[in-house]
């Protein structure tokens, strides 16, 4: 059986001596290559072939999404799983659009990991847990454009109404979506429009959403 080719990015000599006594511990793969920074493994890591790359974030000098990124144009099988400690959205959805497949916190017990490594391998997208219900998350409740100091006087619903409206949706639309009337909706408007003192839903708009 051939063995799950592993190399490692990880500038904590600590956390990568870890990593690599949890690999040896399978049968079914193997540690290949360790780099302790991201110009190292952007260098090396194209002249081999390696089947899974576990990827750290915060690295000396270029970071690791920054690494997955330009190695993703100079290998052609190779699986990137990020090894983090970072759990934010950010984070997240920037490893991901740079040709992450898995993304996983250091904290993983070692079974997990392996089997992470094993799923990534095969095919799959190996989450933790954590970072999963935030992906799933940001589908249900997509973030929202933050509102100023202004936005202080509007009631809950007023405040989601003027998100609507940023959002391009006509009264027809917001009426539909938020199961109320049209006049309702109109009569919202009107207050928002008097407490902002503006007399438009564009200057409400730019009143409550600029910087």
């Amino acid at each position: 059986m051939e063995k799950i080719r592993i190399a490692i990015v990880e500038d904590n000599k600590d956390i990568s001596e870890l990593m690599q006594l949890i690999i040896s511990t399978a049968d079914d793969m193997k540690c290949m290559h360790v780099f302790s920074s991201a110009e190292d493994a952007l260098e090396l890591l194209p002249e081999h072939d390696m089947d899974v790359v576990l990827m750290d974030i915060n690295l000396p000098g270029i970071n690791g999404i920054e690494c997955v990124r330009q190695l993703l144009s100079k290998t052609t099988n190779t699986q990137f799983m990020m090894c983090t400690v970072y759990q934010d959205d950010e984070n997240i959805f920037e490893a991901l659009k740079a040709g992450a497949t898995g993304y996983i916190v250091k904290k993983t017990p070692a079974d997990k990991l392996l089997n992470a490594i094993r799923e990534l391998h095969e095919g799959g997208s190996p989450m933790s847990p954590s970072i999963a219900r935030k992906i799933l998350l940001s589908f249900k409740n997509p973030q929202l454009p933050k509102m100023n100091a202004s936005a202080e006087i509007l009631s809950d619903r007023e405040k989601e109404l003027l998100h609507l409206l940023s959002q391009g949706l006509f009264y027809k639309e917001i009426a539909d979506k938020l199961n109320i009337a049209l006049i309702t909706v109109k009569k919202h408007c009107n207050n928002i429009y008097r407490k902002l003192h503006v007399s438009s839903k564009t200057e409400a708009i730019n009143k409550v959403f600029k910087r």
